[in-house]
Formats: C-alpha cells, sequence, structure tokens
C-alpha cells in the first residue's frame, strides 16, 4: 500500500501563490498549526488564532520583522520596515511620533486630490475602450497618492515604483531577497536620504517636513527612523493599494451578479454602498497582504501542538478570512455578507495606521470608474500575477471598458 503523499504548505512555490486558498482549506481543517520543518517556520491559519496573535501583547513578538525572507528577518529589521518591526516600548513612541505628522486630517484633506488624478487616468482609458488596469490605473494612482504626500517629485514616480516593484517580486525558486532587490532598496533609501536633507533646508507642506518637526514631550524622530517610515510607506502605502484595485476588479468580474449589482446605479446612494461594500469584500476574499511573520517569545501551544520559543511564525491572514466557521461560504465574492471581523489590516498594536487612507482610495478611485463605464471585461487569460511571499495581486491585467 503506497503512502499518502505528505502536504507542504510553500509560500514561495509559484502554484501556492497563483492560489494558496486550497492550501489554507487544508491547514485550517488538519494542521491549524502547522511546521515547515524544511523552511524552519510555523503557520496559523484560523481566523480565531490569527486575531488572537494580533491582539496578544507578547509572546508573538515583532522585533526581528515580518516576512520569512532570511536576509529581512533579524534584530535590525526595523531599518527597512519601521514600526512594522518593533515591540513596545519602541513601537509605541516611534508610531506616536509618526502620528503627529500622518493625521486623519491630512488624510481625509486628500480625497478630492485623489478624485483629481483618479479621473486623469479613467479618462483617457475609458476613451480608448482598453487598457492595462495595473499599469495604466492601478499601479500609477498610489504612488501618485503617496508622493504627493511625501513630496516626491512627478519625475521620480515611475522610477521610485519600479523600484518598488523589485523589493516585493521573487523569481521561481527564490526564497530571499534577490540581488535586484537589494539593490532597489539602497536606491530607494539613497532617494530618500536626499529628500530629507533637501526638506529640512527646504521645508513645504507635506509629510516628509511634517516628520521633520514632530515631536512629543521633546522625543523626536531621527533621519534614520523617518528614512525607515518612508521606505515602509512605498510598501505599504503603494504596492498593497495598487494589488487591492486589481484584485477588485478581477473578482468582481468572475462573479458578474456582483459588478452588475454596482453598476445598476452609478450616480445613486446605492451605488456608493456598493463600491465600500466591494472594497470591503475584497479585502476579506482575496486581500493583498497574505501573510505576516513573527518571532515567539514564549512556547506557543494549540491543537495539540507546540511550536517552540524563538520559531519563526507567519499569521495566515488570507486563511483567515475565509474561514467557514466566522464567514459563511467564505469562498464566494459576497458584497452583501458581513466583513467586520476580517484582519486584513492586523489587528491590536500593529493594527495598520495607513487602513483609512488605502480605504479612501480604493472607494474613490473604484466609485469614478463605475461612475463612467456600464460594463467592465476582465481578460484573465492574458492577465500577469506579482510573486510574492507576502503580496497577492497583479503585474497586469488587460481590460476592456464600455463607456456609458
Amino acid at each position: 500500500m503506497t503512502a499518502a503523499p505528505v502536504f507542504t504548505f510553500d509560500p514561495y512555490d509559484y502554484a501556492t501563490q497563483e492560489d494558496p486558498y486550497p492550501a489554507y482549506t487544508w491547514l485550517r481543517a488538519n494542521a491549524p498549526l502547522y511546521e515547515n520543518a524544511e523552511q524552519n517556520f510555523w503557520a496559523l491559519s484560523r481566523h480565531a488564532d490569527v486575531v488572537a496573535a494580533f491582539r496578544s501583547e507578547g509572546t508573538f513578538s515583532n522585533k526581528m520583522g515580518v516576512t520569512l525572507d532570511e536576509s529581512a528577518w533579524g534584530p535590525n529589521a526595523s531599518a527597512a520596515m519601521s514600526f512594522l518591526a518593533m515591540d513596545p516600548p519602541d513601537q509605541t513612541r516611534l508610531r506616536k511620533l509618526v502620528s503627529q505628522g500622518f493625521t486623519p486630517r491630512r488624510v481625509k484633506e486628500l480625497e478630492p486630490r485623489i478624485r483629481e488624478i483618479t479621473r486623469s487616468y479613467v479618462e483617457p482609458m475609458i476613451e480608448a475602450g482598453s487598457a492595462d488596469f495595473i499599469a495604466d490605473f492601478a499601479g500609477r494612482l498610489p504612488m501618485d497618492v503617496i508622493s504627493e504626500m511625501l513630496g516626491v517629485a512627478p519625475s521620480d514616480r515611475q522610477e521610485l515604483r519600479r523600484l518598488a516593484d523589485l523589493l516585493v517580486h521573487r523569481e521561481d525558486g527564490a526564497r530571499d531577497v534577490p540581488p535586484e532587490g537589494v539593490e532597489a532598496f539602497f536606491a530607494v533609501h539613497a532617494y530618500y536620504t536626499e529628500l530629507l536633507a533637501d526638506r529640512r533646508k527646504n521645508p513645504r507642506d507635506d509629510l516628509t517636513s511634517a516628520l521633520l518637526v514632530a515631536e512629543i514631550d521633546g522625543d523626536r524622530l531621527t533621519e534614520q527612523e523617518i528614512i525607515a517610515f518612508l521606505l515602509l510607506m512605498i510598501v505599504a502605502g503603494n504596492e498593497t493599494t495598487t494589488k487591492l484595485l486589481g484584485n477588485a476588479l478581477y473578482w468582481a468580474h468572475r462573479f458578474p451578479a456582483q459588478l452588475d449589482s454596482v453598476l445598476a446605479d452609478p450616480a445613486g446612494e446605492s451605488s456608493g454602498s456598493r463600491v465600500g461594500r466591494w472594497v470591503e469584500e475584497t479585502l476579506r476574499y482575496d486581500g493583498s497582504t497574505q501573510l505576516l511573520a513573527r518571532y515567539l517569545l514564549e512556547d506557543v501551544s494549540l491543537h495539540g501542538v507546540v511550536a517552540p520559543a524563538g520559531s519563526q511564525l507567519v499569521l495566515l491572514i488570507g486563511s483567515a478570512n475565509r474561514d467557514e466557521d466566522v464567514f459563511p461560504h467564505a469562498d464566494e465574492f459576497d458584497l452583501d455578507r458581513d466583513t467586520s471581523q476580517m484582519c486584513s489590516f492586523g489587528g491590536g498594536r500593529h493594527y495598520c495606521l495607513g487602513a483609512n487612507l488605502a480605504r479612501l482610495e480604493a472607494n474613490v478611485a473604484l466609485d469614478e470608474l463605475v461612475r463612467r463605464v456600464r460594463g467592465i471585461d476582465v481578460h484573465a487569460e492574458r492577465a500577469a500575477r506579482v510573486h510574492s511571499v507576502n503580496v497577492r495581486g497583479f503585474a497586469s491585467l488587460p481590460v476592456t471598458l464600455h463607456a456609458r
């Protein structure tokens, strides 16, 4: 009798990245605290366990970083990931200081400009009738928004986006940051160092200038702390929103009744409500961030299994958001479902600082789109995915747009 093949969950595998959800289903049912001994990491896949880990104090530490990539994992991870790779009190201090500049008011005041930028990209796409939704729109809007917040010149944005793509992309078989990604990191670091030097001499009404003067009881951000935050913004504030927009369009097309319900009343209250639901269900159903790593400060004992202190453990956000115990018929894309328990933006002390900005951008972008089109065809056979351990989405998404 032939033994059944051993199940292996490998987040670096291209086949897994194309569709990780069958693997998540298996993990939740058979190994909710899973060990990959070969790659030396553990994984939590059930909603209750992932949410509890996000909200816990201690045990699940961020101090080594949040990625499985070996070269980005360690005590110096905060140099690239800012407070995302810290524990209290360092994380608390830095987040409070950054929040002095990255305020809800600053985000809210961006809405008119986000609409203006959106229209500048949407209208040419509709006039042309076809486009690459990522290259022509979803990859450009978030970079423009973040760049305007930070004070990045329009002439520099295309190159920064190219570098940001290199930071997250992994070739098939690569299990660490590739040389191109390392070079991109240092290039972005150098760019922000120059930007910061300029703002010290010539302050402007932008986030970079605001971070330079942020202060709490005499405590201020160091230059390296500001640069690390700006580095985090180019991925967390750019790549993830690009992927969110692409995923929204892709899945709405795969579930045409849902898309039709959004397009049915583009100028009315129901449309605005449906666009918001579209964004939230996309965040749950196929979110940009699929997993985040933690370092175990203590043993974790769950479901009859013990992950020892000192281990690397990943929280499978994508799996938690498809947990049938929390989201009935979780594999259906349904704009009418209750998404309030999704954990796409994390939770607890590390709840995503940019969640409001991501939601604002996505809602404005999709609202402006549906007001101008009566139909959208996504050519999935010509689409290409980004291959990344943490980030899920499309590098290219060809579409045909039917104007109203």
